[in-house]
């Protein structure tokens, strides 16, 4: 029996929120057009890629199209592209719980297939509530625990029964600091292997802080069993937040080699030509950098290096000596008043 993969690209998505932080932090990148949404979500879905992602969904006073953020599924759902295959799905993402469940429509054929969901871990039964009510207006939905490394074994049981109640499309482990090994993906994957339903499929979203990305999706698909269905995520030239992600070029000839997949190279390759244009700058975009890598492997979140080294203008090695101080319990969630705490530590 071969493997059920499906690949799921996210470039507009994560490429968005990328393109928005590193405007945040001043860095005045290039934006997405509307011809360039409208022609990379084509490009990939003729490429036959499974899922595509059109961007996320975000209530604001502000108009963020040019990020691929939008305000609703309404406004999203006007971007999906011609399908490919009759299987192909289009998806977006909430950043969390937080838009009113009453405004969002019950799902028609005009409308995304799925929704993925950020779970917030701080409210993470409000999350998981909210997820469940996306199932029932139709919606496939892909649960979505950011940073899994840090969820306890009891947390991702409750995480995986949920799921089986909720019956949802698709429930990920995610590394979002990446700075997860070969050992994690076999670990987190026999976890839910053992105790996920089997219609539900298991999803991996790789991080690149440590180059590893391609090495962790290909542990992930290596132990993956026949019988269950698993989504990877990848992004064109990896693009995405901080040090982005496994890049969609690699990704599909090696499926195409290994497991018998039909992707189109050369539409995923027009979409990498397209993507030049925002390679602006090593703190302003993706990819690896030892500033990224460095909040990898103090296991905490990026942005806390990213302001270091771009606010305080702060060496990699005193960077280094902040983190080594830094309180296990701040580092998942940056915040300034985080930072400054952890630089107090250091003068003390």
């Amino acid at each position: 029996m071969a493997k059920q993969i499906q690949l799921l690209d996210c470039t507009l998505r994560d490429g968005g929120q990328g393109l928005e932080d590193s405007n945040k932090n001043g860095f005045k990148t290039e934006i997405f057009t509307s011809v360039d949404r409208t022609s990379i979500a084509q490009l990939i879905a003729d490429a036959g890629i499974d899922i595509v992602e059109l961007g996320c969904m975000v209530e604001s006073n502000t108009n963020t199209s040019n990020f691929a953020i939008y305000q609703n599924i309404e406004e999203l759902s006007t971007y999906k592209p011609r399908k490919h295959h009759s299987d192909q799905l289009f998806v977006g993402l909430y950043i969390g719980p937080d838009t009113d469940i009453d405004k969002i429509p019950i799902h028609t054929a005009e409308m995304i297939d799925g929704i993925r969901v950020i779970l917030r871990y701080s409210e993470l039964q409000k999350s998981l509530d909210y997820c469940s009510a996306l199932v029932q207006k139709g919606y496939k939905v892909f649960v979505q625990p950011m940073l899994t490394m840090r969820y306890s074994d009891q947390e991702l049981e409750r995480l995986i029964d949920e799921a089986n109640k909720m019956r949802a499309y698709a429930l990920y482990f995610v590394d979002s600091f990446g700075y997860m090994e070969e050992k994690d993906v076999e670990r987190l994957y026999s976890f839910y292997e053992k105790r996920l339903d089997k219609n539900i499929r298991i999803g991996f979203h790789a991080h690149n802080n440590m180059q590893l990305a391609a090495q962790n999706v290909r542990a992930f698909l290596r132990i993956c069993h026949d019988d269950r269905k698993v989504i990877i995520d990848s992004c064109a030239i990896g693009m995405g937040q901080g040090a982005g992600n496994m890049q969609t070029e690699l990704a599909v000839p090696y499926l195409n080699e290994n497991f018998n997949k039909k992707y189109d190279l050369n539409r995923v390759l027009d979409v990498c030509e397209m993507l030049e244009k925002f390679r602006t700058g090593e703190m302003a975009t993706w990819g690896y950098s030892p500033i990224k890598s460095l909040s990898a492997i103090h296991k905490a979140a990026y942005k806390y290096a990213v302001a270091m080294k771009i606010k305080k203008g702060m060496t990699l090695s005193e960077m280094n000596k902040v983190f080594e101080v830094m309180p296990s319990n701040i580092k998942h969630r940056y915040t300034q008043e985080n930072l400054e705490t952890a630089l107090d530590l250091l003068k003390n």
